[in-house]
């Protein structure tokens, strides 16, 4: 199959206090959109399994992740910090949400599909080896790069980033690990402000100002990613889809639209056809405008199922 949908309906169980931004409907949107534009009978629907403890050794620190557990409140919501919250239900949508990408990867690395892409939440690049932040607790892109690496054979990955909010987890867990290279795209001076300064040959930082349209993001892009992927030569690239860069986006002030995520993912397409055999699996991050979350998302795995 060209594209596979990994989704599961127990994301949406993960609760969040009134007025929250990442709630339970922006899943909905999208999934909803997919439908209704036709893109949900062109993928391969996959239903993930959940991830364990130990699945997340390397990427989080065992007593962090033990702390979660521990504060997973019996009933109402329990704050991790001021904008991140555990409900009786979050631990198992995140369970599911990493091990929706841990199983896209396994797909995609057997060769079932060459493309896959994973409409979860909560999402997870701001979560670092031992803090949850940002509405995030696990990280799903980073536990994504670590199932890549122990195929055999594979000794390189890309985790590219166009949230509009830097990847700082991301960045945490791999700025010591060169076998991962780490580019993020980000409004700049902007959340999470922190680690956006990290100067390694795998991390590639990419600020934006605030009010960059799409022309300043895409020259962005070519300027800092290109380079870098023709050095690390992937063999698999995996995407923090994050689509909070959008103009109608309330958490930000970036500006672009449907069309620069189009352009976006063909480019990331075309580099994974030429270092990574096409192989691309992408997560589901930020985006809070409803129809401009849906939008977007279904123009992104719209590329992803177009391209060769």
């Amino acid at each position: 199959m060209r594209c596979a949908l990994f989704t599961h309906s127990d994301c949406l169980l993960h609760e969040v206090e009134p007025g929250h931004p990442e709630r339970p409907a922006r899943l909905v949107a999208i999934l909803n959109h997919l439908i209704e534009t036709g893109l949900e009978k062109e993928l391969g629907y996959r239903a993930p399994n959940p991830i364990g403890i130990g699945d997340l050794d390397g990427i989080h620190d065992s007593g962090f992740v033990r702390s979660l557990y521990a504060a997973l409140p019996s009933h109402g919501i329990a704050h991790v910090d001021a904008d991140t919250s555990l409900s009786p239900m979050s631990i198992q949508a995140a369970e599911l949400a990493a091990g929706a990408v841990r199983d896209a990867v396994d797909l995609v690395m057997r060769g079932e599909s060459k493309r896959a892409f994973c409409a979860v939440r909560p999402p997870g690049h701001h979560a670092e080896e031992d803090q949850a932040m940002g509405f995030c607790f696990f990280n799903n892109v980073a536990l994504g790069a670590q199932v890549a690496l122990g195929f055999p054979g594979i000794e390189r990955v890309a985790i590219l980033d166009f949230d509009v909010h830097h990847g700082n987890g991301t960045v945490d867990i791999f700025r010591e690990r060169p076998e991962v290279l780490v580019c993020s795209s980000f409004q700049h001076p902007h959340y999470p402000h922190r680690l956006y300064d990290v100067q390694r040959p795998n991390i590639v930082n990419t600020p934006l100002p605030a009010g960059t349209g799409g022309l300043g993001f895409r020259g962005a892009v070519e300027r800092d990613w290109l380079p870098a992927l023709a050095k690390h030569r992937p063999q698999l690239i995996l995407v923090s889809a994050g689509f909070d860069a959008h103009a109608e986006d309330p958490l930000a002030q970036l500006e672009l639209v449907e069309d620069d995520y189009r352009w976006v993912t063909d480019l990331i397409v075309s580099e994974a056809n030429t270092y990574a055999n096409g192989r691309v699996v992408s997560v589901l991050e930020g985006g809070y405008a409803l129809g401009a979350l849906a939008r977007s998302a279904a123009t992104h795995v719209g590329a992803l199922l177009q391209g060769t």
